[in-house]
């Protein structure tokens, strides 16, 4: 080629150098526009030439970059593998746990709250009223409006334990009140809360069964204290204790209170005594319908089985046992001791219950109403007594009657009755001989017979005896017995008695 040809050539070759720079400046702006690549090579970091060393130096570095998080998720799956940097001296370890003391500063108002633990509320204790006039406010207040908040929060508090109860109704609740004259339980205040209980809605009246549950469920360790003793002389007053639905509650109270020990029993008897004679007449009349309804009940659907239930009877017999001794401390005594019988009593199986009291006393291992012959009315006493004269008669009559078998003796009918020859003119001298030498047949039917007299004892005679028997001595010229005219009752005669055996005739005659 020319010299010439070569030259535009030359010429061109500038123009199109400078053509390429500026499409390369065109192109360059938008190559910035771009995100840069992380990585972890120092040559990318420094920024390498672009062109195809570029190209090659990022895709490296995204391989990299890949690897190593491969790796981290492995490492993470295998609690076993430690990955430490390359770290020639021990000295450049980190330390285990670099905010140990800081994390031991931290505040709880510093951490998240995810992280804080629910904080449960304080429960807030309903205001109580403190007196009886504080309470009365409350219990009219709602005749007026309606509202009847307070009286409840008064009786969902009060009756939640026994300490509650203490503090309620204790006279003075920083007092120990440990003397058995004084229970230090404002008895007033407590029959107004029991009088306003009935007339209160049902929610409330079951608030406290639910509170009674739950002190009586609690479980105890070591002896009573006085307050506990108040709780159960507080709790047994509750006229709730009416109604056969709470007869299940009723019982567990008075099977606690049967299992203190003496010395706590001591104490509920004086207290007792110092209740007014209708609370006290309340109380008894309660355990002995509770009785009679367990024995004869309306609804048995309404009670646990028997069987299951066979200890309440022997639990409400203690508790009025001690009722009883309470009333008997007293003079006059609070109520007339005919109160306490039972007249359901009547109508059950009398003679297996003195049966049962023969064969085993008063252990605890059997009950029988035997033991609390208090609550035994006196048509039931007179039917006991009876029955078991006549089977002794019959026993002793029938081993009799086998002693003269067993001896090859005939039989004689009279062997079989305690037979008495008198004097009309010596009655009393003649029967006292005649019980004198028959001693051992003084359990078998009498039959008398007067001397002189023909006639065969059908029972006309033994009622003959007895009247004048009866008249001789009891007359105010025989010397024994002085009749008072104020009472309308015989008495010891003042004067000395030269015979005593005489009295001894008038015992075996009753």
């Amino acid at each position: 080629m020319s010299e010439a040809g070569r030259a535009p050539s030359r010429a061109a070759s500038p123009a199109v150098a400078a053509a390429a720079s500026e499409e390369k400046k065109s192109k360059e702006p938008e190559r910035e526009k771009l995100p840069p690549i992380a990585t972890a090579n120092a040559g990318a970091a420094a920024g390498l030439d672009r062109g195809a060393k570029g190209h090659i130096s990022t895709f490296s570095s995204i391989v990299t970059t890949v690897n190593q998080k491969k790796e981290a998720a492995e490492n993470r799956s295998s609690p076993t593998h430690l990955v430490f940097p390359n770290i020639k001296n021990v000295r450049d370890l980190p330390p285990i746990c670099l905010d140990v003391r800081q994390k031991q500063r931290l505040s709880i108002d510093a951490l998240s709250s995810e992280i804080k633990a629910p904080v449960l509320p304080e429960p807030v204790l309903p205001t109580q009223p403190k007196t009886m006039k504080d309470f009365q406010e409350h219990v009219e207040k709602v005749k007026s409006s309606g509202d009847w908040k307070a009286v409840h929060d008064f009786y969902l508090t009060t009756f939640d334990s026994f300490p509650e109860l203490n503090a309620a109704f204790k006279k003075d609740a920083t007092a120990s009140f440990n003397t058995i004259e004084d229970s230090g339980i404002n008895a007033k205040f407590v029959n107004a809360v029991y009088d306003a209980l009935l007339n209160t809605p049902q929610d409330i009246q079951k608030t406290v069964l639910k509170g009674i549950i739950n002190s009586l469920l609690r479980e105890w360790k070591g002896p009573r204290t006085k307050d506990d003793l108040r709780a159960y002389f507080i709790l047994l007053q509750n006229p709730q204790f009416n109604n056969t639905s709470t007869y299940v509650i009723y019982a567990h109270l008075l099977r606690q209170i049967t299992t203190l020990v003496e010395a706590d029993h001591h104490f509920l008897i004086h207290w007792f005594k110092k209740l007014s004679q209708k609370r006290f007449k309340q109380l008894v009349e309660r355990l002995l319908q509770f009785i009679s309804l367990r024995l004869f009940p309306a609804k048995p659907e309404e009670f646990p089985p028997i069987t299951k239930c066979s200890w309440w009877i022997p639990s409400a017999s203690k508790v009025l046992a001690l009722l009883n001794t309470a009333n008997n401390l007293v003079h006059p005594p609070l109520i007339p001791y005919t109160d306490f019988y039972n007249s359901t009593l009547d109508h059950i199986d009398l003679m297996e219950e003195y049966h049962t009291w023969q064969s085993f006393g008063n252990s605890h291992s059997r009950f029988s109403f035997c033991q609390y012959p208090f609550v035994i009315s006196i048509t039931a006493k007179k039917i006991i007594i009876q029955r078991d004269s006549e089977q002794q008669m019959i026993s002793i009559a029938r081993q009799s009657l086998v002693d003269k078998v067993s001896r090859r003796q005939r039989p004689d009918m009279n062997m079989l009755f305690l037979n008495m020859k008198v004097r009309r003119t010596h009655l009393v001298s003649d029967s006292l001989d005649e019980l004198t030498r028959k001693t051992a047949d003084l359990k078998k039917k009498l039959k008398v017979t007067f001397v002189g007299e023909a006639g065969l004892d059908m029972g006309g005679l033994t009622k003959e005896w007895f009247l004048l028997l009866i008249r001789q001595i009891f007359h105010p010229d025989y010397g024994m017995f002085t009749y008072h005219k104020d009472s309308h009752c015989h008495w010891f005669s003042s004067f000395k008695c030269d015979n005593y055996s005489e009295f001894r005739l008038v015992g075996i005659y009753a």
